[in-house]
């Protein structure tokens, strides 16, 4: 065990099953603290089953998944796994559209919810300069008191990454994050995600090569539910097992 403990995901032996048919195949991948990792491969690789996995919502039938050096998340729920601090951001934002953008990371905000605390809630200095800050990091500062419903598709994107940086979690799990942005937002995004992984692990998965090489983090290209290859984006893109399985398609 002592040799994960500096792991903040760890991933042994993951195998899982549907009617048969294997969508997970003794998945290995480890995740370091502050490191971002980019998981690429075709449909029907087993990306979306990973992150299922990951946050409760599938549980493999064998295999070890190990968050922050020590804790089985195969043996918790969905909301005990988000608790610990693993956020999921799916590829269709999910914002609250009829309230501010500011409304909107309140409300994120990691506070006790009981019905008391939410009645009387008022934003304390610290809430205000956090707010403020991810507002910076994701780059709606200037639109703050605009309803959500008036961003850009790329603009919702960030306020959702941001809703999840206001849970403070360890570990962001992203799902295709450019997916229907413009040039100039994915490659906000890119640097927006780098920023990210300064301070906490985030996973992406994407089908984009463009901003995957612009995230300059280690890649996994997976297939049929395992790793096919991993290293560098020009490491993973010149593998010939990756060019014949997937890029070459």
């Amino acid at each position: 065990m002592s040799a994960h403990t500096d792991t903040m995901l760890y991933l042994d032996g993951v195998s899982v099953a549907f009617d048969g048919f294997k969508a997970i195949n003794n998945l290995a991948i480890i995740v370091q603290p502050a490191e971002m990792l980019a998981i690429i491969g075709p449909n029907g690789a087993g990306k979306t089953t990973m992150m299922d996995i990951i946050t409760g919502k599938t549980r493999p039938d064998t295999g070890q998944v190990l968050f922050d050096g020590r804790t089985d998340l195969t043996r918790l729920d969905e909301a005990a796994i988000a608790n610990l601090g693993i956020g999921r951001k799916f590829q269709k934002p999910t914002v609250f559209e009829s309230h501010t953008v500011w409304d909107n990371l309140e409300m994120a905000l990691k506070k006790p919810r009981g019905i008391f605390s939410t009645l009387f809630y008022a934003a304390s200095d610290n809430d205000v300069a956090r707010i403020t800050e991810i507002l910076e990091t994701v780059r709606l500062i200037s639109r703050k008191d605009e309803l959500a419903a008036n961003l850009s598709h790329g603009q919702k994107q960030w306020l959702e990454i941001g809703m999840l940086l206001a849970q403070d979690p360890k570990l962001l799990l992203v799902d295709e994050p450019v997916a229907g942005m413009t040039d100039s937002e994915t490659e906000e995004t890119a640097k927006l995600l780098r920023k990210i992984s300064q301070t906490r692990s985030v996973v992406v998965v994407e089908h984009d090569m463009s901003f995957v090489r612009e995230l300059g983090s280690r890649v996994v290209c997976l297939a049929e539910g395992s790793v096919l290859a991993e290293g560098s984006l020009d490491q993973v893109s010149a593998n010939p097992v990756v060019i014949e399985r997937y890029l070459g398609r």
